[in-house]
């Protein structure tokens, strides 16, 4: 009788440091177990003023860990043991002070050494006050986080418990348990392996003269984040990027440009052997006429600038003759589902992935939410890190490419 081969279940380690939203971790592992994994649990010591080490023995069966110094398990290196154990680790909450301490490259205590230790993925949800979130030196650490390759699930924004409100509540347990087992399951099949994929993101500039310029609030970080998702899919992958500050994604080819010219250009040579296009970057729709050579000095009342249509790179890949798979974005301040149907069909691309942008949502924000459509289908992302929907849109991708490659290799056989 033939048997068939019983995957492993993944294993966890959560760390869970001191902060309020310690009390949703226990759940965390809940969901995990649900999903087939195995968690092992390490607690800091102000994680031990929320929550009792029992409720996590309860719900993970394992004893939990929270001492460097134990002699029993140190005798056999149980850091070192605990960080190879891992197939990812994630730290929920993760508070300002382990961030720092991470970003620091500290070993005080047995959670950060094994986050040192380990070859796994870490995986950090951050949670903590909004003023704390938005001060520059956490933003700074996650920066560098991020760039040594620490992924973010969250924060999300809403209601916090000091009573503010504002980004900084922990991603809930369902989203991190998704975007957990995402790194040691859903994306190792590698869905774009040996596909090339070219990724556009953030603003373009259009001088008005040598000091001034036209652009958006687009900070790229949605891009970058499809950026990251692809390579780990597999893919072989061209960021074009408009001027942004973000470090680029592991073993992602970047190229920098200026303009909506510059960036339609510079695609169109690295378009050749593409098999998916997505366009991530807010290009500027208009561009000034005329560029002055001097600073325009400030003289008359009023000032009159004319505005011409920059070229359309979504549009312009969609029409090249042998076109790869085209995505594209649309960010809508209104009548969401219109605008991107229309934007859909009007430039003839294969899918689009719509979100509203305003004051509290969308540029320049850690969260965001998308629903993707394409000819006779939608599919809300959900909100959430832009990381986990870059992930969740890479996904979605690949299916509908698979899709659509199929359906072209059916219509050219013989009949």
């Amino acid at each position: 009788m033939a048997t068939t081969e019983r995957t492993p279940a993944p294993r966890v380690l959560l760390g869970v440091t001191g902060g309020i939203a310690a009390y949703k971790a226990p759940e965390l592992v809940r969901r995990l177990v649900e999903r087939g994994a195995e968690v092992q649990v390490v607690m800091s010591r102000g994680a031990h003023e929320l929550v009792g080490p029992l409720t996590f023995q309860a719900v993970s069966g394992r004893r939990v860990r929270d001492d460097l110094w134990d002699a029993a398990a140190e005798a056999a290196m149980g850091h070192i043991e605990l960080a190879r154990w891992a197939d990812v680790v994630v730290v929920a909450p993760a508070t300002a002070h382990f961030l720092g301490t991470l970003a620091a490259g500290l070993a005080g205590d047995l959670l950060s050494t094994v986050c040192l230790a380990t070859t796994a993925p870490v995986v950090l949800a951050p949670a903590m006050n909004q003023a704390m979130w938005a001060n520059a030196a956490v933003q700074a650490n996650r920066a560098l986080l991020e760039a040594r390759g620490v992924r973010f699930v969250g924060p999300a924004s809403g209601d916090q418990a000091c009573g503010e409100t504002g980004p900084g509540r922990m991603a809930e347990p369902n989203e991190i348990a998704a975007a957990l087992l995402e790194h040691t399951g859903g994306l190792r099949t590698q869905p774009l392996k040996g596909l090339k994929v070219v990724i556009t993101a953030g603003p373009t500039r259009e001088p008005i003269d040598p000091v001034r310029y036209l652009t958006n609030r687009s900070s790229g970080k949605m891009g970058f984040a499809v950026a990251a998702a692809a390579r780990e899919a597999g893919a072989d992958v061209v960021l074009v990027t408009g001027p942004v500050s973000l470090p680029t994604p592991a073993a992602v080819r970047r190229v920098n440009v200026e303009t909506a010219e510059e960036m339609c250009r510079k695609v169109h040579d690295e378009i050749g052997g593409a098999h998916i296009f997505i366009g991530c970057a807010a290009v500027s729709d208009y561009r000034p006429r005329d560029v002055a050579e001097q600073k325009i000095k400030r003289s008359a009342a009023e000032m009159e600038l004319q505005l011409v249509r920059s070229p359309d790179t979504l549009a312009s890949v969609a029409a090249l003759p042998c076109a790869p798979f085209t995505v594209g974005f649309a960010a809508e301040t209104h009548d969401v589902e219109k605008h991107a149907r229309e934007k859909l069909e009007r430039k003839r691309i294969d899918m689009i992935a719509a979100n509203q942008v305003g004051p509290d949502c969308g540029f320049d924000r850690e969260t965001n939410a998308l629903t993707v459509f394409w000819p006779g289908g939608e599919l809300a992302l959900g909100e959430g890190g832009k990381g986990l929907l870059a992930r969740r849109l890479v996904e979605v991708v690949a299916e509908r490419y698979r899709a659509a490659r199929s359906v072209v290799q059916s219509s050219s056989r013989p009949v």
